[in-house]
């Protein structure tokens, strides 16, 4: 079992910037891969981006450029940086952890006013 506390969200203008934080019940050097998802009202949930146990990246194409997801293994933590914020940012995020299954946080929100 792997439980997700994630934070950072919060309400920004667009051209803002925002910091979300995830922080696993067990060690992220022991996880394959954690990742950011959202999704918005009535929409399905889909993939920000991936970090894996080694560092490797992966990002939607609509995020390219302007999110950055790392990891800090000494603080047994995942962030996702967001800057230039558009209002279709819009959604609540949720972190996710791949250990043999997939575990889901309890999501933030995080809202882009125009």
């Amino acid at each position: 079992q792997v439980q997700l506390v994630e934070s950072g969200g919060g309400l920004v203008q667009a051209g803002g910037s925002l910091r979300l934080s995830c922080v696993p019940s067990r060690s992220i050097a022991s996880i394959n891969v954690m990742g950011w998802y959202r999704q918005a009202p009535g929409q399905q949930r889909e993939l920000v981006a991936t970090i894996t146990h080694i560092g490797g990246t992966n990002y939607a194409d609509s995020v390219k450029g302007r999110f950055t997801i790392s990891r800090d293994n000494a603080k047994n933590s995942v962030y996702l940086q967001m800057n230039s914020l558009k209002p279709e940012d819009t959604a609540v995020y949720y972190c996710n952890a791949k250990f043999y299954q997939n575990y889901w946080g309890q999501g933030t929100q995080v809202t882009v006013s125009s």
